[in-house]
This record gives C-alpha cells, structure tokens and sequence, in this order.
C-alpha cells in the first residue's frame, strides 16, 4: 500500500465476516447439501454431529441449529436488521407476527427487527435426485437509537425484480452487478424497509455484488459524502488488484470511498460484496441476538421477551417448513400474499 493507494485496511475473512459501522457483520453461508429426503432433511448420516450447535463443517455442510432440516429454528431479535440475500437453495421464514416465506435463487429479504421479532429460518432440500447447494449471505445493519423501536417490518426483492448493472470494459469483459441497496449510476435500488438507515436521504447505504470476468476492470464510483465507510469482500475466484494492492479471495478490503477505484480481477475472474454506508455513529451494545445502544436497553429486550415472546410463536413446531412443492412467496402478518 502506498500513499497513493486507496486501499486503506486489508484484512482476512472469518467467521463471521467483520465489519464496520452502520454494519454489524456478515454470516457467509456456503453448504454443499447432498440430496434431500421426504423430510427435507439431507439423505446423509447425522452420527456424530452435535445436533442442536452443528457449525464444524464436516462433509462441507452444516445443520446450524437444526435437528431434521437444516437451519434455525426459532430465535429473537431487537434493534437491527437482517438483509438475507441467497444466491442458492432455498430459506423458508416464519415469524411471531404470523409472516412466512420461501424465497431463495437470488431473492433477498430484508427484515427490520425493530421492537422485538421471533422468526425461524430453515433450509429445506427440496432436490431428491441431485444435490441441494446453499449459498446465502445475511448482512446485519444496525439501526439508529430511534428506529430499535419501530414496528417489525420486511421486505422480499424477488431476483426477478432487483436491479442489475452489466458493464463492459475496452477489452469487451464483463462485470455484473446486482444492487441490493444504494443506487449504481443511473440505477435505482428497490426500497428498503421504511424505518432502515438506508431509507434515510444521506445514509449512503449500498449493497452490490460485483461479479467480474477474468482480466476484467470495473471502476468504482465515488461515494455521496466524505464520511461513507467502503469495504470490500474478496470472497471467490482467482484474485484481484484493488487500486494499487493485489490479493486473493479470502480478504476484506477497506478502500477511501471518497476516490474513484479501480478494480481488476486475475485470470480465473473475482466475486466481491460490496458494502458502504455512513456511520450511524451510536454506542452499539450487542447481546446474542439483540442490538442496542447501551446495557439497560439490552435488559429490557431480554425483559421483554420474556414477558410477551415478541407476540409468541403461531407456528406448531419451532422449525416449520412448507411443502416440497410449494412455490416462492411471502404471506405478510395481515394475510396479503406476495409472489414473484
């Protein structure tokens, strides 16, 4: 790195992936499930997993907090947002509000936890004659002190709806891009939920995910305002020059959003996130699964889920899945149906 360069941070991916603010971090999901039974559930062994905390990998799939079909059954929130965007397989959510969903292929669900949510989300395999890979990332954005109040909230951009950039360099490579969030050029995001910092005017929110041919450059545009945070996740193909730094797969970048970037991928081509926003710049208490601004508002979310549940759990079990044959969709908590 040297002065002229706009790398600022180079840093290897773990788990899960750091970040910084308004973001909280992001968990990479990336699970080779092999073919599915009449339960959904992998056609496979579970001998000697830990049922219940199944995180170590084994085979090159994971069963989360799942007993039968993958995944997470019930479990609260407060006080962020979860953005679920899943490239493969397929999430099927289910909510206290009385909300469910399947949506998977490129569809994202963007969910404001507010106040206090319950939701679960499995992994049905539906396939039983081939493989059911998973591919999904699920982005944490945290919410300023006067929307972890707000009522719970989500939207699901259908991948038949969400906005994609292909652009050409002069040597005719491609780059594509799908913007979940922020506006690219000339094209527009879908709307985030209505309480979310990146509905504020100068949030400066974006989320892209940038895939690039081999030996292909893309330029990355100027942020809104000089306070935006920009960082970028190296997370498959060969590799990549960032400005003026090399590297491969496997790193997050932090680059000066306030200048033009360049970005040129190896030979076997790149996949990037792409995350910015402006700090929201509030104290953050984090607990498990509730975010807050400091430990009194931590106490009263753990109060308050015991006390009301976050309006209890409509559902029979605590891992409820759709049938195999049921289509993508989301039924919100006043019964109207939305497909793609």
């Amino acid at each position: 790195m040297t002065k002229s360069d706009p790398v600022l941070q180079k840093f290897r991916l773990g788990s899960p992936w750091q970040a910084v603010d308004p973001f909280l971090f992001v968990a990479y999901h990336l699970d080779a499930y092999p073919v599915g039974t009449a339960e959904l559930g992998p056609d496979a062994t579970l001998a000697g997993r830990p049922l219940g905390q199944d995180f170590g990998n084994p085979a090159g799939w994971n069963m989360y907090h799942g007993q039968t079909v993958p995944g997470f059954p019930q479990h609260p929130h407060r006080g962020f947002e979860t953005v679920t965007y899943v490239r493969q397989g397929v999430v099927d959510h289910a909510d206290s509000l009385g909300a469910t969903a399947r949506y998977g292929d490129g569809d994202t669900q963007w969910l404001t936890t507010g106040r206090g949510v319950s939701h679960s989300e499995m992994f049905p395999l539906l396939e039983r004659d081939r493989p059911n890979p998973l591919e999904l990332f699920q982005i944490w954005v945290n919410l300023p002190a006067a929307s972890k109040t707000a009522d719970p909230h989500f939207s699901m951009f259908w991948n038949e709806q969400m906005p994609r950039v292909v652009r050409t360099d002069a040597q005719g490579r491609s780059t594509d891009v799908t913007v979940i969030a922020g506006t690219l050029g000339d094209t527009e995001p879908l709307a985030p939920p209505p309480e979310s910092w990146a509905s504020s005017p100068d949030s400066d929110l974006a989320i892209w995910h940038l895939e690039l041919d081999a030996d292909a450059e893309f330029e990355l545009p100027v942020a809104a305002g000089p306070d935006t945070h920009r960082v970028l996740y190296v997370y498959e193909g060969s590799s990549v020059r960032i400005g003026e730094t090399d590297t491969d797969a496997g790193n997050g970048i932090l680059v000066d959003a306030t200048v033009p970037v360049t970005l040129t991928a190896g030979a076997g081509g790149i996949k990037i996130l792409l995350m910015q926003g402006r700090p929201i710049g509030e104290p953050v208490a984090q607990h498990g699964p509730f975010v807050m601004n400091d430990a009194a508002g931590l106490q009263e979310a753990f109060d308050d889920y015991r006390r009301t549940g976050f309006g209890g759990w409509p559902w029979p079990a605590d891992d409820p899945v759709h049938a195999p044959d049921t289509g993508r969709f989301a039924r919100r908590p006043d019964g109207t149906v939305d497909r793609p």
